[in-house]
């Protein structure tokens, strides 16, 4: 019963395909196969069955394939146009066939067709009619971002199409129907059009390059918006080396561009010309003789040059070049060529230069030590064995002025009333001035005894100097400017003295010496970081008074170092350093050891003095690091006169000490007059 259940589903399948056939009217010939095709609502799945057995072709159908299909063909197609004709059947209800590597199709809805597994074809294999491809156009001579979202209009997006575009390889992806991806390859290859972008050199004999270029620029672009479109507009710019004008652009635009800066070029009817050049760092002084020798060398060179006559005739008309101080600006008449290069000129000087911050260390170290050890004699009766070397004080003007110190009674005589002369004695005080001068000038130990007739005096000195000498001064400069600073004071220096006749009327001349720390730099930027400086540093200081004047101590460096910005450079070291021993004795008995001690006086010295000097140049370019620099300065000193309004000021408890504002890059001015008393009023009526 199963069996035959089972045979009849099988001939009620056969007959109905049988139908199916007869409807889609095949006709087999013996040489060729023909389809036609007479579809009524029919269930489009049965459509796809039908044709994928009829071209013997496995299809998988998405399960979201469904509705019912008219269609009906008049003619005879071929296997190949009736394939065409399935596709571009299922193409117009929505759905698309994706071919697989290995023969199977695949019928989607056109929507999810670019997600699936969409073959890759090149222009050697590019599909044809309605079946799902993608394809790589490479774009050559335009942007694929500015040609994306032409591309994007028509292409059939809703249907399955997408364009996207790489825009680091300059290539744009394709997916689609293949005719529909093959008609979008055809227009990017239509708008993929090289054109004739060439450049042109146009040198000018008279005019000046920026000065022709900036009146073409404006023609442009007052003409050019909504005018002229955009690639007929050239591109123009001024080579100010060779004097000429770059053109670049399509022919039409170069053509006519380069006409008009040909009229442009054209002579002068007078013989020069006048400018006004105002400048904005260099000084106009200083830029005179400078273009004064480029202007006679240019004339000296077009004059031996091979010109025509007229070309000589012009240049022998001299080049004026004056400054304008009050505006610090150049006023110049010269020819058209004169001018150029003088312009050129005065753009390459007139730049900002930079800055060289230079702080500098000094460090002098004195050390100094002194023994003198002396052992004097005297006797009543005049004798003495005295030595006057190093701080000793002679004995026997000790004893002199001793003597001039001590009280003397003096008998004096006077007549009284009854005529009768009286005899009194008066005490008169000694004179202390000789033994203060000479007690005044002992050093370390001096001890005396007097035993009878005679007298005796030991003095013991010793000296220990130790001085710490440590200046920072620092100056900034302009790149190759000279500048130089001093810390110290003005003594004053006898250079002469006269007397007219009969000594009368003498006078003395009197310069004055800068004693103290002195500083002069010239930096010298090289190219890189590095500076090169010009230093002269010196040290001096007031030694002390000499029989003629007074002695100065001095200590000098002069060189040429060259130092990395910010690097600090050693100047070097001054090491002076002198021993001195005197000795006074009496001969032979001052060489007697131990007891020679008795009979002579010693003075030692040792004295060394050492200077150190430091520099570090640091390159300042703009004013941002100009207002770093001063604004770490600035921070410096407050922060000590901060310390200082901490301490408070002795003796004064309810004073303040003054403390700098704290740094602003806007700073206030302070009050005008009229504000601070407007002030002071304001607190008086609080």
């Amino acid at each position: 019963m199963g069996r035959k259940l089972h045979l009849t589903r099988i001939r009620k399948g056969l007959a109905k395909y049988a139908a199916l056939l007869f409807a889609a009217g095949l006709s087999l010939s013996v040489s060729a196969v023909e389809y036609a095709a007479n579809f009524k609502g029919t269930d489009i799945n049965e459509f796809i069955l039908i044709v994928g057995k009829t071209l013997n072709k496995t299809i998988i159908i998405d399960p979201n394939v469904r509705g019912n299909i008219n269609v009906r063909s008049f003619e005879l197609m071929d296997e190949e146009l009736y394939y065409q004709f399935f596709l571009s059947v299922l193409e117009v209800y929505g759905y698309s066939v994706v071919e697989m590597p290995n023969g199977i199709m695949k019928v989607v809805r056109s929507s999810d067709a670019k997600k699936s597994n969409v073959p890759l074809v090149n222009d050697n294999s590019e599909g044809d009619g309605d079946v799902m491809i993608t394809r790589v156009v490479e774009v050559k001579n335009v942007s694929v971002q500015e040609l994306g979202p032409l591309i994007r209009q028509f292409s059939d997006q809703k249907d399955g199409g997408h364009v996207t575009n790489f825009n680091s390889a300059n290539v744009m992806m394709l997916t689609g129907h293949a005719a529909s991806v093959n008609r979008l390859v055809n227009i990017i290859q239509s708008v993929d059009q090289a054109g004739d972008q060439r450049v042109d050199i146009v040198r000018l004999k008279h005019a000046t390059a920026d000065d022709v270029v900036q009146v073409v620029e404006k023609i442009y672009k007052d003409t050019g918006k909504g005018r002229v479109p955009e690639f007929l507009i050239p591109k123009i710019v001024a080579d100010g080396r060779t004097n000429s004008v770059v053109v670049s652009g399509e022919s039409q635009a170069r053509t006519k561009a380069i006409e008009l800066i040909r009229r442009l070029d054209d002579e002068l009817e007078n013989q020069g010309n006048t400018q006004v050049f105002y400048l904005n760092y260099a000084k106009a002084e200083d830029l005179v003789k400078v273009l004064q020798g480029v202007s006679k060398t240019l004339q000296e060179e077009a004059q031996g040059g091979g010109k025509s006559t007229r070309s000589r005739s012009s240049n022998r008309n001299e080049t004026s070049i004056e400054a304008h101080a009050d505006s610090n600006s150049l006023v110049i008449t010269a020819q058209p060529d004169t001018m150029r290069s003088l312009a050129n000129v005065i753009e390459k000087l007139d730049v900002r230069r930079a800055q060289v911050l230079v702080e500098a260390i000094v460090v002098e170290v004195l050390e100094g030590d002194g023994i003198n050890f002396g052992l004097q004699w005297i006797t009543e009766q005049g004798g003495m064995l005295q030595f006057n070397n190093g701080t000793t004080v002679p004995v026997g003007a000790l004893a002199v002025a001793a003597e001039q110190a001590r009280d003397k009674t003096i008998k004096r005589t006077v007549t009284g009333d009854d005529a009768q002369l009286n005899d009194f004695e008066e005490t008169v005080e000694g004179d202390l001035n000789a033994l203060g001068k000479l007690l005044g000038g002992v050093n370390g130990l001096a001890a005396g005894v007097v035993k009878n007739d005679w007298g005796a005096i030991i003095q013991a000195v010793s000296t220990d100097t130790n001085s710490n000498i440590l200046a920072t001064p620092s100056v900034t400069t302009m790149d190759n400017e000279e500048a130089s600073m001093i810390v110290g004071q003005e003594i004053p220096i006898i250079t002469g003295s006269a007397a007219g006749d009969n000594n009368s009327n003498p006078f003395q001349t009197v310069d004055r010496q800068e004693v103290g720390i002195k500083l002069k730099v010239t930096p010298q930027i090289n190219d890189g970081t590095a500076v090169q400086l010009t230093i002269e540093q010196e040290v001096s200081s007031v030694s002390g008074a000499t029989s003629v004047d007074i002695s100065v101590n001095k200590r000098a460096i002069n060189t040429t170092v060259i130092a990395d910005d910010g690097g600090m450079v050693i100047l070097g070291g001054l090491i002076d350093e002198d021993v001195q021993e005197s000795v006074s004795k009496v001969p032979i008995l001052g060489d007697i050891p131990i007891l020679g001690h008795l009979f002579k006086s010693t003075n030692t010295s040792k004295r060394k003095r050492n200077l150190l000097v430091f520099i570090r140049p640091t390159i300042v370019r703009d004013s941002r690091s100009m207002n770093e620099l001063s604004h770490a300065k600035y921070k410096f000193i407050r922060n000590e006169q901060m310390k200082k309004y901490d301490d408070g000021i002795d003796l004064m408890p309810f004073e303040d000490a003054p403390v700098l504002p704290e740094w602003n890059d806007a700073m206030v001015l302070p009050p005008t007059y009229e504000d601070y008393l407007h002030q002071q009023n304001e607190k008086k009526d609080d």
